[in-house]
């Protein structure tokens, strides 16, 4: 952007500096709006701009506004022989650099261009940094906007005692948070999990709580259970809907006294474990019948968490189909395995009962039996179904909410009185990147091409997005 308001200078800079795409203004108000417009990545400014031509309050002031709105913005400030203080000012204030008229084309040229590369390669480290997962979540993979959501709710409740309940289908990655939680959380005690409904009911106290040498039958030592096992750490209670009645009663007397008793003990054990519960039933359902205690219920849903089914996460089904080919291509030793077109679509269009889980299975088995290299619907197992114009996504999923497709366009969000059309050209914006980086297997310049935009905007796209 050329912010001047000498139209022959301005008409001069532009020719200088033709071979880039640039526009212009020729005060504050209208820089401003053309910075919310078009974006740029480099300004060129004088700081003598109407209504104080003569002086440099409004050139300084519209310089504040400027890096307020975009602190990577990348400003030169064109200054007199006599201005010196005033460039130096501006450079303390985050100018990248500054001319001293009259400069010669080719040196504002080379500015310009150090000046952009420098943007280049901060965007470039800006997506690297939220492309990377949190580390104790790097088990993780997703780009979903929920999921996202819920890993930084994971993240914040995770320094805390709080007890933690998850909902969700199996197969939705329940384990997988819990780790990620008891590795963010900083305890240096072990993670333990149990399936409460893997474990018959008349072994599950002794499991859970331990027992003493001679509390039954068979019981030659004294053995700890999984709740000890875990102190200092963290414990899951997989599938704890099918905990027995009388074991929920002695659950939350050690959620309450935070001390175990084990089967055959006469005393108490203290421990310092942070539970976290899980499990695919409606607990409130389970209420109702008879079959979970309310209070244990709300004992445990200190922080409940509901975890979205794949087939609601958007292009994380591809997104994982990728990731985990890549990985049974390298057990395997058949590096150039590779999805197919009507391989992605149907991914895509599969409703995932089984969730991750299903996914996962039915990549490893296409990948150990395909006699191919490139994996089809067929191999998958999956129904293929018809081409959905993906060949030409770059025309069907562009820059505007106007040149989707109708799948692809979100219902206007009602605000009230009104509807909003950024929220709703934002979720288009964020369905179309997304689904593109799925396609492509996050190769980004593919994406661009995909969705007909450059590699540096989809970076600025992403980043707007918030998109890991």
């Amino acid at each position: 952007m050329i912010v001047e308001d000498d139209l022959a200078l301005q008409r001069q800079l532009q020719w200088s500096l033709d071979e880039f795409d640039s526009v212009t203004a020729d005060n504050r108000e209208a820089a401003l709006v053309q910075l919310a417009r078009h974006r740029p990545s480099v300004v060129t400014m004088d700081l003598g701009l109407p209504p104080d031509a003569d002086g440099s309050t409004e050139g300084f002031r519209l310089l504040e506004q400027m890096l307020q709105t975009d602190p990577y913005l990348k400003i030169i400030v064109l200054t007199g022989q006599s201005q010196h203080d005033h460039a130096l000012k501006a450079v303390g204030m985050g100018a990248y650099d500054f001319l001293a008229k009259p400069f010669e084309p080719e040196m504002l040229d080379l500015v310009v261009r150090r000046a952009l590369r420098l943007q280049e390669l901060q965007s470039e480290n800006r997506r690297l940094q939220a492309l990377r997962p949190p580390e104790a979540l790097g088990g993780l993979i997703t780009r979903d906007e929920q999921m996202l959501r819920l890993v930084r709710m994971v993240e914040r409740v995770a320094p805390s005692d709080a007890t933690v309940l998850l909902l969700g289908e199996s197969g939705t990655g329940k384990e997988v948070l819990t780790k990620g939680l008891h590795e963010a959380s900083g305890r240096s005690g072990r993670f333990v999990a149990i399936n409460c409904a893997a474990i018959p009911e008349n072994l599950l106290e002794s499991e859970l709580f331990g027992y003493e040498r001679g509390a039954f039958t068979g019981a030659v030592k004294s053995t700890p259970g999984k709740i000890e096992t875990a102190d200092g750490g963290t414990l899951m209670l997989d599938e704890i809907g099918d905990l027995p009645m009388p074991l929920q009663a002695k659950l939350l007397r050690f959620l309450q006294e935070r001390q175990v008793e084990r089967v055959g003990a006469r005393s108490p054990i203290s421990v310092d474990v942070r539970v976290v519960g899980a499990t695919h039933q409606n607990l409130k359902s389970l209420i109702e019948q008879g079959r979970f205690r309310e209070d244990l219920y709300y004992r445990l849903a200190e922080v409940e968490l509901l975890i979205p089914p794949l087939r609601e996460r958007l292009g994380d089904a591809v997104l994982l189909s990728h990731t985990f080919l890549r990985r049974f291509a390298a057990d395997l030793h058949r590096a150039n395995l590779s999805l197919s077109s009507d391989a992605v679509r149907a991914i895509e269009s599969h409703p995932w009962p089984g969730n991750v889980r299903e996914l996962l299975n039915v990549v490893k088995r296409a990948a150990i039996m395909a006699e191919g290299n490139s994996l089809t619907a067929l191999d998958l197992g999956l129904r293929t179904t018809q081409p959905n114009r993906e060949d030409s996504l770059q025309a069907a999923q562009a820059k505007s909410v106007d040149s989707l497709p109708p799948e692809t366009v979100p219902e206007p969000v009602d605000n009230g009185d009104s509807v909003n059309l950024r929220a709703a050209r934002e979720a288009a914006e964020r369905r179309a990147v997304v689904t593109a980086l799925a396609r492509t297997n996050s190769n980004l310049q593919r994406a661009a091409d995909l969705l007909g935009v450059s590699r540096p905007t989809l970076y600025d796209l992403m980043a707007k997005l918030g998109l890991r």
